[in-house]
């Protein structure tokens, strides 16, 4: 395997954590950035009393500095196996989100994160299953294990049954689809992953958004292996272009309260673009 891209991250909001690492956590301490002063009552602390607080108390009270820890988190990544996600049409759409899973499981290891693997259709797959691990060996032998695969699953049911995988503990999880789901299946997935920092990432093929305005097309539906052959004009092409951007826009609206807003790469993704939209948290 080629050496994958390095990303960058950033949860949002703070994260539990037993082990340190590089992100804001909920946790404070004696070590990293001040955060803020608290009476020594509460936090019983004589190595970091504040004297000036503490001198300027009108009712004497000795005062501590708390500061901020750093720390790991758990990334998942959550791959959808339904049969549309094998499309091949500018690019191969699974390679592309084999390519993600990979340059997440470099870059989260590379940090002291630690990364997981979910991957289903119509049923969870328990072989390609990766248990959150900060082993960067493990987690790329998980990803080239996903590669050997190809989507084939009839639908995308099985996805909600993810958060059961993921434990109590708040993770931050990118789950990466083509989202050609019905209504109430998004609904449930993200219902079902409402505790976590969801971070929905679209793949999208130029083939799909740019048809010829002329010409026959041969199409056939992945999921149902149902043909159908459609003589493309100009007024046909602006009809399929708009229910296009519609798609994208109820998947913003169906998932607006239950995840960050969904993230769509078209054709390849880039390293540098993913990772600026990964930060703004």
């Amino acid at each position: 395997m080629k050496t994958p891209a390095d990303i960058l991250y950033r949860p949002r909001g703070r994260f539990r954590s037993n082990h340190a690492g590089a992100h804001v956590s909920s946790e404070v301490g004696g070590f990293g950035v001040f955060r803020d002063q608290a009476p020594f009552l509460r936090y019983p602390d004589a190595r970091h009393i504040d004297l000036r607080a503490t001198l300027r108390d009108p009712f004497g009270e000795t005062h501590v500095r708390r500061f901020e820890q750093r720390s790991a988190i758990e990334i998942y990544a959550i791959i959808d196996l339904s049969a549309s996600m094998g499309f091949v049409g500018a690019v191969d759409r699974f390679a592309v989100a084999c390519d993600i899973c990979a340059a997440l499981a470099f870059s989260a290891t590379r940090i002291g994160d630690r990364f997981g693997l979910i991957a289903g259709g119509a049923g969870l797959c328990d072989e390609l299953f990766l248990l959150a691990t900060r082993s960067r060996s493990a987690a790329m032998r998980a990803v080239e294990r996903l590669q050997s695969v190809r989507p084939a699953s009839a639908h995308a049911e099985g996805l909600v049954d993810a958060a059961t995988h993921l434990g109590a503990g708040r993770k931050l999880v990118l789950l990466i689809s083509d989202f050609r789901w019905p209504s109430r299946l998004v609904h449930r997935v993200f219902g079902s992953l409402a505790i976590h920092d969801v971070l929905p990432v679209a793949l999208v093929d130029s083939v799909e958004l740019d048809p010829p305005r002329w010409g026959l097309l041969k199409l056939q539906d992945p999921e149902t292996a149902r043909r159908r052959l459609m003589v493309m004009r100009p007024a046909l092409r602006d009809k399929w272009i708009e229910a296009e951007a519609e798609r994208r826009e109820e998947l913003i609206r169906l998932t607006a309260g239950r995840a960050r807003p969904p993230i769509f790469i078209e054709d390849r993704f880039d390293p540098l673009s993913l990772s600026s939209r990964l930060m703004a948290a």
